[in-house]
């Protein structure tokens, strides 16, 4: 019998019913090249599949579960708020908590949006964007990924890469044109394209730790020429900190490498795991949206009392004294103790770290934009992915998504998954 037999029968159900047998394209395990495991249950550091095994998890539900998986203050936050209704469709005062917090973990973010998902976030803050402006094109970067808005699928990063898709069908020719590429930390392909589109660009939107082509890190000047680029030709600077919000520091990217955006997204951590986004700015940029201004944006579940009461847990306990260092320690030591294992049996292989957030790659450097990403060893992660797989350590199905820490991951975890990953790379070479 395999060792994943249940989850094996579960997918063939599924495949009757659901498109792939999947809801999102990176959990089918396609570029893997075997069927997706089915969950049971997730604790802490832990998941737990249908078949019974226990992992280590560094997936952490895609980056939300900074606290791990089930905390117990957001359990019953989420509980007592389903008490009263799971949803209003007009403000609650939960909303307002949230919004502080983000604010004051975030001393640039003046207003707030509330929507329901990263994806809706990124959409929401290009038509600001383009409202504010009264231009239509933007740029972005390879390999970046922003959602699954049309604008966006042009050069995509995350599941577009991941399986190997061109831009995807779909996305009208007329659109697509107004998206302009440039390659990740190369300020001089951005000024190119703003001079060549002078008055035309609304915005530049980028991921300041691109987490969906690997985890690749921004050249020391990259952030910072960003923004001057946007003051010089008029264009507003959105961070997508989806993914890199509240876990490469408490106030994000902007906090970590000191630069202001325009508009920062945000997604994942600031709703506890629930279904939920957010947008944010100055209020100068923030009152051009629906009702202040004319941007409109709205959504029925936009401030769902569940996702704010969870949301608003999760945002406290960042405050706690030791947090964030605690990362440092636990992120040094499982990224070094990778790196020590691939050296010892001459595996060309390295890694990317910032604070709760990381990326491995079967590459000899590590990279620093999209093409570089595409040199890696993809069969060697594939069989580096399933021997931790069977070891008890559960990482992306993809070579091409970022790792995540928790506040539940020890560093006797960490010491046991690098104890793994040996075993795993000794059958490599």
């Amino acid at each position: 019998m395999s060792r994943y037999q249940k989850s094996s029968e579960l997918f063939q159900k599924a495949n009757q019913v659901l498109v792939g047998g999947v809801n999102s394209p990176v959990r089918a395990f396609k570029s893997v090249g075997r069927h997706p495991l089915f969950i049971d249950k997730a604790h802490g550091a832990h998941l737990y599949d249908v078949d019974g095994h226990a992992y280590i998890d560094y997936v952490l539900t895609w980056g939300p579960a900074i606290l791990g998986h089930a905390p117990a203050a957001v359990i019953q936050a989420v509980q007592k708020a389903a008490e009263t209704g799971t949803s209003f469709g007009a403000p609650c005062e939960a909303e307002i908590e949230l919004a502080e917090l983000v604010r004051g973990h975030c001393p640039h973010i003046e207003k707030v949006r509330f929507v329901s998902s990263g994806t809706e976030a990124t959409m929401s803050a290009l038509r600001l964007a383009r409202g504010i402006t009264g231009r239509d094109k933007m740029i972005k970067f390879e390999g970046c990924y922003h959602g699954h808005g049309d604008s966006f699928l042009v050069k995509a990063g995350s599941g577009v890469l991941t399986l190997g898709l061109p831009d995807s069908p779909g996305v009208p020719a007329s659109l697509a044109q107004l998206t302009l590429n440039a390659p990740y930390n190369d300020l001089n392909a951005v000024e190119a394209l703003l001079k060549a589109h002078d008055d035309e660009v609304a915005c530049i939107i980028v991921e300041p730790v691109a987490g969906n082509m690997g985890c690749v890190a921004p050249l020391p000047e990259f952030l910072h020429g960003l923004r001057t680029l946007c003051d010089r030709y008029g264009a507003l600077l959105i961070f997508d900190e989806v993914m890199t919000g509240f876990r490469v520091a408490r106030g994000g990217a902007s906090e970590r490498f000191g630069v202001e955006p325009d508009i920062t997204c945000y997604g994942k951590v600031v709703g506890g795991g629930l279904p939920v986004g957010a947008f944010g700015g100055r209020q100068a940029v923030m009152s051009n949206l629906a009702p202040e201004g004319p941007v409109y944006q709205a959504g029925t579940l936009s401030g769902n009392p569940l996702a704010m009461a969870a949301g608003v847990e999760t945002l406290k306990a960042l405050g706690a004294d030791g947090f964030y260092q605690h990362f440092e320690v636990i992120g040094e030591q499982l990224t070094t103790g990778l790196q020590r294992v691939a050296d010892k049996y001459g595996i060309p292989f390295s890694t990317t770290r910032l604070g709760s957030m990381f990326g491995f790659c079967f590459r000899s450097e590590p990279p620093t934009c999209f093409s570089d990403v595409k040199e890696a060893n993809i069969e060697q992660f594939k069989a580096f992915f399933w021997g931790m797989l069977e070891e008890g350590v559960y990482f992306a199905p993809s070579a091409f998504e970022a790792g995540f820490l928790s506040v539940a991951h020890s560093s006797s975890l960490v010491e046991d998954t690098c104890a793994a990953a040996d075993r795993v790379m000794a059958q490599l070479v």
